[in-house]
């Protein structure tokens, strides 16, 4: 436990987070932890040490595990900053790896303050220098390279978890009180007789290109055919999510700061989507549903009348204190490798600015449509995951349109893998684990017959009388 040894430990920044994760004020975490508010406000301003009393009761108290809140957020955002810093621009400064810990830990802000800068760069090298300067002219706005990340990011600072939306939506499933099989028509009953909204399915010609829309001035919400029954109960629960948890999602978004219109707009949605899929799959019964049945989740799917990435993205979510699920993270791409989707509840080191490693199953899944893969992964710095991947198919297109698919992956910690139904048999502590990086240009494993690009990190080495296994040769020392 940190502090036993005498250290003083300064941790403000990281005791402020854990605290607007809770959802508390500093009198309220005062109160639980039996000392002043002053106290805990020269805490969070590193003017006071943590001692290990106070850990283990904050530990106690609100059911925190301290090995996860100690690092999952210094470590996300050092991996962040490392793959920032890797770039050729900085090559010139020898920046030690502590420092860039030091940062992650003490200056979060500055984190992501770096991130969004480098964003911003990086986009204008790729010839959107004029866009840029046209958001950053904007009266009042402020200049965001990329609202997909920006949202992505404010997601992540919230562990993917809301607790705001949690209560609201078992609340309307109490209110309800249907089984999972008849939720379809109970909330169509609740937009009719609650909200004078008609709900329409549509035939395909009408719809064409749309699978959603809400009519508001005819107050019909229509969806499509195509649209299968689990995603038509996410539709409408999203439209009850939209007219009865408006303020509720316009209280988060404005805890978020200032953003730009776009932004804004992507966030609310993001949040309505929550809703949805909290209403479709009820934080307590889902959670004791999957602890009972070890994360299986084509049997949770069966369950809740839900989709295998509805199920994956929902068990990313459930960090409640007192009833916390495993730390999952998750991610979606397609068979051409791009990422359209990415949460972790964990420390898995996601880049922002490249794709994924193609040793990890996940791109294999496209070859076994029908199989869910399982599989160890090791990153270059030895820490080990436990993944799934299955490919999973997108409401049906009309001929001769092709049929949407992408692969989704779940993994999480390797300690964490026995409470998988997928680890049963395993013995996870002797298992090879697959040699993986988070992305080429940040990879420096050598002699990978995969590799795309050499790491930016390393000199690239032309040789014309030698062919390795790996397109790319390169030097052992990194270049400063």
């Amino acid at each position: 436990m940190p502090g036993e040894s005498g250290k003083k430990l300064f941790v403000g920044p990281r005791f402020r987070r854990i605290r607007q994760q809770l959802g508390l004020s500093q009198t309220q975490i005062a109160e639980g932890l039996g000392i002043s508010p002053s106290y805990i406000n020269l805490i969070e301003r590193n003017q006071r040490p943590v001692t290990a009393q106070i850990l283990l009761r904050l530990a106690e108290t609100y059911d925190l595990d301290l090995r996860d809140l100690a690092t999952a957020d210094e470590d996300r955002f050092f991996a962040e900053l490392n793959e920032i810093f890797s770039d050729p621009l900085f090559r010139q400064i020898d920046l030690p790896k502590q420092e860039l810990r030091d940062l992650a830990e003490l200056c979060p802000g500055v984190t992501h303050a770096l991130q969004r800068l480098y964003a911003a760069y990086t986009e204008a090298r790729r010839g959107e220098t004029l866009v840029a300067a046209q958001m950053a002219d904007r009266e009042g706005s402020q200049f965001d390279a990329n609202p997909i990340e920006r949202v992505r990011d404010l997601i992540e600072a919230n562990r993917n978890y809301f607790p705001e939306l949690e209560t609201a939506a078992e609340n309307l499933r109490d209110e309800l009180n249907v089984p999972t099989e008849g939720l379809f028509t109970a909330l169509t009953t609740r937009l009719r007789e609650k909200h004078s909204i008609l709900t329409r399915v549509m035939p395909v010609d009408v719809m064409r290109e749309t699978l959603r829309r809400f009519d508001r001035h005819r107050r019909q919400l229509l969806i499509s055919e195509l649209v299968d029954s689990s995603g038509r109960s996410f539709q409408l629960a999203l439209q009850i999510g939209f007219v009865e948890c408006g303020a509720s999602i316009d209280a988060i978004v404005s805890r978020a700061g200032p953003l730009d219109d776009t932004a804004r707009r992507l966030y609310r949605i993001t949040l309505a989507n929550y809703f949805a899929a909290a209403a479709m799959m009820p934080y307590q019964a889902f959670h004791s549903a999957a602890e009972a049945l070890s994360y299986d989740v084509h049997v949770l799917a069966q369950r809740f009348n839900a989709g295998f990435e509805q199920v994956c993205h929902r068990l990313t979510t459930l960090q409640r204190p007192n009833a916390r699920g495993v730390p999952f993270f998750l991610l979606r791409v397609d068979n051409a490798g791009n990422v359209s989707k990415r949460f972790s509840s964990g420390t898995f080191p996601f880049s922002k600015f490249g794709g994924t490693c193609p040793l990890w199953n996940v791109h294999s899944t496209f070859d076994m449509p029908d199989r869910l893969l399982s599989q160890v992964i090791e990153l270059p710095d030895g820490t080990r995951y436990f993944s799934i991947a299955q490919m999973v198919r997108r409401p049906v297109a009309p001929y001769p349109q092709p049929q949407p698919r992408f692969a989704i992956g779940l993994g999480c910690e390797i300690r964490h893998a026995a409470k998988l139904v997928y680890a049963t048999g395993m013995d996870l502590e002797k298992v090879e684990g697959t040699p993986i990086g988070v992305n080429c240009r940040l990879c420096e494993r050598e002699n990978c017959s995969q590799r795309a690009e050499p790491p930016i990190t390393r000199t690239l080495i032309l040789d014309e009388t030698t062919r390795r296994v790996s397109s790319f040769a390169f030097s052992n020392a990194r270049e400063l």
